[in-house]
């Protein structure tokens, strides 16, 4: 799961660079979305939970939203779906990720033992100075990236938030070189084209040559848009897959949902991701707009804003995480479990039910323009005349 979180920081780390996150008035309406997303969903599990330290143990639960999934179930809509509506939901759901990690940080962490903080500055500090020395290699970067590891395995907190920061250290910008990447690239193909022509076959001239291509062609593109392009299939085939076999799979038939502890978890998970997630962000984004605090992007609708709602509900990958450090009692965490599953394929059911029944009014149409007096006269006239 670090490999994950590495890859959901690189993403936040680009949208704060270039995208939907990189200026206030960009970033503010998704700010406030997600923190309705988050409050009104966690306000409904404490309520139903409310009387049971251990239950309440689970009321982060239902804050979290799967990004992967959302915006995938946002594409089986096609191109019905505005660009804007889905800049919106990829925004939320990156802050809600950053929600997510800070709540795992200050409330599922265990007791801090600050000796281990001076092991995950080391790896910081090897981090930065690999990037002031030019490294691009990725793997090279898995030594400090263990230590960091270490580090904060040391201290209590959860390991995996070393992906985070990695993640939010990655450069942003081009490698510098002597001369321009594409330059070199050009150059190196040349070469190999007339080493090919002049009939003499040298295999080691043709592997130095394409290497020098291919290492300009890496360091064209910057590494925090690359490496997310690289483990995004190790992310997508090994690791979603490995985690939701190691951790997905509920026996129903052992779920006892006749015990008050198993159905209120189940129920109130349940609740919070359908009921929670799209009142949060609608009521949320109403009330900014209205007030005058936030501005709604061009091309976003209301009935948009409660789509994007119903799509927050789904929050398999992050939730079940979450649960897993919520829980100890295997019954609590496999009803934990099947609440997260019902309601994600609940949400995900609503949210495409919803779009394909009101995709016409999801687009944002321009109003149409009076006709000057003069032109309108005009018309009446001809129309009377024929």
């Amino acid at each position: 799961m670090t490999i994950f979180f590495l890859v959901v920081g690189m993403e936040i780390r680009r949208e704060m660079h270039n995208g939907a996150l990189s200026s206030l008035s960009q970033a503010s309406l998704p700010v406030v979305a997600a923190v309705g997303g988050v409050v009104v969903p966690a306000l409904i599990y404490v309520a139903i939970a409310a009387g049971d330290a251990e239950l309440l143990n689970g009321w982060a639960i239902p804050t979290a939203t799967d990004i992967a999934f959302a915006v995938g179930v946002l594409a089986l809509l096609g191109k019905s779906i505005p660009g804007p509506l889905r800049i919106f939901l990829l925004a939320l759901a990156i802050i809600d990720d950053i929600v997510a990690v800070l709540i795992i940080a200050f409330f599922y962490s265990g007791g801090l033992d600050y000796s281990g903080f001076g092991i995950a500055f080391v790896g910081l500090l090897l981090v930065l100075l690999f990037n002031r020395m030019g490294v691009a290699s990725a793997w090279l970067y898995v030594f400090p990236g263990a230590v960091l590891w270490f580090g904060l395995l040391q201290t209590g907190a959860h390991p995996t938030l070393a992906g985070v920061v990695l993640g939010l250290m990655t450069p942003v910008a081009m490698r510098p070189a002597p001369r321009h990447h594409l330059e070199a690239a050009q150059q190196a193909l040349a070469r190999v084209q007339v080493h090919a022509r002049s009939g003499s076959f040298d295999a080691h001239v043709l592997y130095e040559e394409l290497h020098i291509a291919t290492r300009a062609q890496r360091d064209l593109l910057p590494p925090v848009f690359r490496l997310p392009m690289m483990l995004h299939p190790w992310v997508a085939f090994a690791v979603m897959p490995v985690f939701a076999l190691a951790n997905a799979g509920v026996q129903f038939g052992g779920v006892d949902l006749s015990a008050v502890g198993p159905a209120t978890v189940a129920s109130g998970i349940m609740l919070a991701l359908l009921l929670g997630k799209p009142v949060g962000v609608f009521l949320a984004t109403f009330l900014a707009v209205k007030t005058g605090l936030c501005q709604m992007p061009q091309g976003v609708t209301w009935p948009g804003v409660l789509l994007v709602g119903l799509l927050a509900g789904i929050g398999f990958t992050m939730a079940i995480f979450v649960g897993g450090l919520a829980f100890t009692d295997p019954q609590l965490l496999a009803a934990a479990k099947m609440g997260i599953l019902g309601a994600s394929a609940a949400a995900a059911i609503a949210g495409l039910s919803y779009g394909f029944v009101m995709r016409k009014r999801l687009v944002q149409r321009p109003k149409p323009q009076p006709l000057p007096i003069k032109a309108g006269v005009a018309g009446a006239l001809r129309l009377f005349q024929s």
